[in-house]
């Protein structure tokens, strides 16, 4: 069993039987750049293991992850004093390592050069980012910061611009301030990719790096920002959201 699960390969393969239990030999080989006799021979190695079983449905063969053989080696060596600790560590190992991702998408009618002056522009973000405005030079390793005069404590978050590519791609770490209960999340990474489709543009936010569980607070104004973006840029106007009269 250990000389199975020695291989990445025959690993991933039980990753995608964890996933989808249950599959054919094709559908398991469109998943994997390899031949279909690559594929079949590390699944002969798992049968022989005993980590796969195989049965029959009519003209198809389907295979199906067996997690017997790993739980024996568990209760080999974890007794049932260590079970719960050796359970939590694993968890947080796979919580830091397996950080959330937020994604939003939005279309606006606009020319790629007005939405990166908008994403960058300190008076114009301050239109539809809950009246907050940005501070940088924009240059690739600087600092930027967000602050509003109307707010508390002033400064609301900073950061660096990783990755600055105008009017394509913004990449940004991001250290929330404005509470306490944001600033012990520590840092997360967000992206801002710019497409042009005919005579709008794609609009795609990325924000990871958060853990699992991260305050709703560091991604939940997202919509209402992107909304208030795309409202002034097509229209003028200035959108009212829950967020735009935090600080009226």
């Amino acid at each position: 069993m250990f000389r199975a699960l020695a291989d990445p390969t025959r690993r991933s393969l039980l990753d995608e039987l964890f996933r989808q239990d249950g599959q054919t030999l094709s559908a398991l080989e469109e998943r994997f750049s390899m031949t279909r006799f690559g594929v079949m021979k590390h699944l002969k190695q798992l049968e022989e293991a005993g980590l796969v079983v195989t049965r029959r449905r009519g003209r198809e063969k389907l295979h199906f992850l067996n997690p017997v053989p790993i739980r024996l080696v568990h209760d080999r060596w974890v007794s049932k004093f260590a079970e719960p600790w050796a359970a939590a560590l694993s968890g947080l190992k796979q919580r830091l390592e397996s950080p959330m991702e937020k994604v939003f998408e939005i279309y606006i009618r606009t020319t790629p050069e007005r939405l990166w002056e908008a994403i960058t522009d300190s008076e114009i973000r301050s239109k539809y980012h809950f009246g907050n405005r940005i501070s940088s030079d924009w240059t690739p390793g600087s600092r930027y910061e967000v602050s509003n005069p109307l707010a508390p404590d002033g400064l609301l978050g900073e950061g660096e611009n990783l990755e600055v590519d105008p009017p394509r791609r913004l990449v940004q770490s991001m250290v929330a301030l404005w509470g306490d209960d944001v600033r012990s999340e520590g840092t997360s990474r967000v992206t801002w990719e710019i497409e042009p489709v005919g005579d709008s543009c794609r609009l795609t936010v990325t924000h990871d790096g958060l853990r699992e569980g991260a305050n709703e607070q560091l991604y939940g104004g997202w919509p209402m920002i992107l909304s208030g973006l795309k409202t002034w840029l097509e229209t003028g106007q200035l959108l009212t959201t829950p967020g735009s009269l935090m600080y009226t």
